[in-house]
């Protein structure tokens, strides 16, 4: 971390702040939570496995709808920031919210746990366009790279307060209930997320924009016309999000569900808990690794490397029975999604004009976002037709396989933006 510059280690700050988020309301406590009050209201295993992936996929898709529009006016001098902080915003209220809501409403969670994503996703929008801002192309891989292993490491600070507390109360050690002990990791979630964005807000700025213009939102419509045909002249583009958007939503549903299909397998809180959280020290070595791998190798054989761990893991997904399994699965997990992410990041972002980094991540947010929609559908349809999550989690092989041999077609890039006029000089 020595040598980043500060607006490298602010931008990388908002991993660390926003992972807290990830790991304790997306796969751990919320979802552990929102299966105990679903429980109590007599909702059998499957379907409120099913009504998760249900509300993750409506979340997202409002998520996707705006997203090119949203990128495309954020270009204009200034507006970078303002829809950031807007967006995040919306989400640390929403994990507030959670902490402050009824407990005998398993409807009403899933209602805010969906704000919380519409936050959480937008926000991301506009940070991993501010990539461009931060760094040069030469250093975005291992900047992207650090951006998720610190992530993975700040998300753990928190977690382990907030899974003290709610272990604690379990073994009658806190005299509290089980519901309030979760509300406070909710609410220490917020905190967490909200404070260490603020080293983004205060010293990183939008280096890259289209100056601003009358008639902005009817010119920006316009922009996002063009491109659209952009991203057809931009073969390369077009061609990794394709398979961009199979591969990462397998990734994102497996990263989503992975709490509920270790409940469903009879695993404790407790267990999973402490599983989860291990998952997350494997993934910061891992994914520094991926980064400097992609500097020596190359990004497009890291990618491969990513695509087949995850094959592997949905093989082996199939067939697991045990604790014991899961632990396997969640190592294996850890091993490969930080460096995943953070590799497709840094590779989309060396492909697109700076100026236009946010229409073009626009996109990159709508190829992932609907991606996480079909996903989680996926999953839940299979695990209600068929009464056995473990045919949920199979199916997903198949979008990784789609998206393994989409990505063969992409070419290999070095640290220099491509244009139309060089893709002809590219091998795949």
């Amino acid at each position: 971390m020595k040598s980043l510059s500060t607006q490298e280690k602010s931008w990388i700050m908002y991993d660390w702040a926003n992972s807290a988020y990830s790991m304790t309301i997306t796969s751990t406590i919320l979802p552990i939570y929102f299966k105990m009050v679903a429980s109590n209201g007599n909702m059998s295993s499957s379907d409120s496995t099913a009504l998760w992936g249900y509300t993750i996929s409506l979340s997202t898709l409002v998520v996707s709808l705006l997203a090119p529009v949203l990128g495309t006016i954020a270009d204009y001098k200034g507006f970078k920031k303002k829809f950031f902080t807007t967006f995040f915003s919306i989400g640390v209220i929403s994990t507030i919210a959670l902490a402050l809501a009824p407990s005998d409403n398993p409807y009403l969670l899933l209602i805010l746990y969906g704000f919380c994503v519409l936050g959480f996703s937008g926000g991301n929008i506009f940070y991993d366009a501010f990539l461009v801002d931060v760094t040069t192309n030469d250093r975005m891989d291992k900047v992207s790279s650090y951006g998720f292993a610190m992530g993975y490491i700040g998300s753990t600070i928190p977690f382990i307060g907030c899974m003290a507390i709610v272990l604690l109360t379990q073994q009658s050690l806190l005299p509290i209930s089980l519901t309030l002990a979760c509300k406070l990791t909710f609410l220490i979630t917020a905190i967490w997320w909200g404070l260490f964005t603020f080293p983004l807000l205060k010293n990183v700025k939008q280096n890259y924009y289209i100056e601003q213009e009358p008639h902005a939102i009817s010119n920006a419509f316009k922009r996002l016309g063009h491109t659209f045909k952009d991203i057809r002249n931009y073969k390369p583009i077009f061609i990794f999000l394709i398979a961009y958007f199979f591969y990462i939503d397998g990734v994102d549903t497996i990263i989503g569900m992975s709490t509920s299909y270790g409940t469903d397998l009879g695993i404790s809180m407790s267990a999973l808990l402490i599983i989860l959280l291990l998952t997350q020290f494997v993934a910061f070595p891992f994914t520094i690794l991926y980064g400097k791998l992609a500097k020596k190798w190359g990004t497009k054989k890291l990618l491969y490397v990513g695509v087949i761990t995850y094959i592997c893991i949905c093989c082996y997904g199939y067939f697991i029975k045990d604790v014991l399994d899961f632990w396997i699965l969640a190592m294996a997990v850890g091993s490969a999604q930080g460096g995943i992410q953070a590799i497709s990041r840094s590779y989309f972002a060396k492909l697109v004009p700076k100026e236009k980094s946010n229409e073009f991540f626009g996109f990159y947010n709508i190829f992932g976002k609907f991606a996480a929609i079909m996903g989680p559908f996926l999953v839940a349809v299979v695990t209600q037709l068929t009464g056995r999550t473990n045919n949920g989690i199979i199916s997903l092989i198949f979008l990784f396989i789609i998206g393994f041999i989409t990505l063969l077609f992409v070419p290999n890039v070095d640290s220099t933006t491509l244009k139309p006029e060089h893709i002809s000089n590219l091998d795949t």
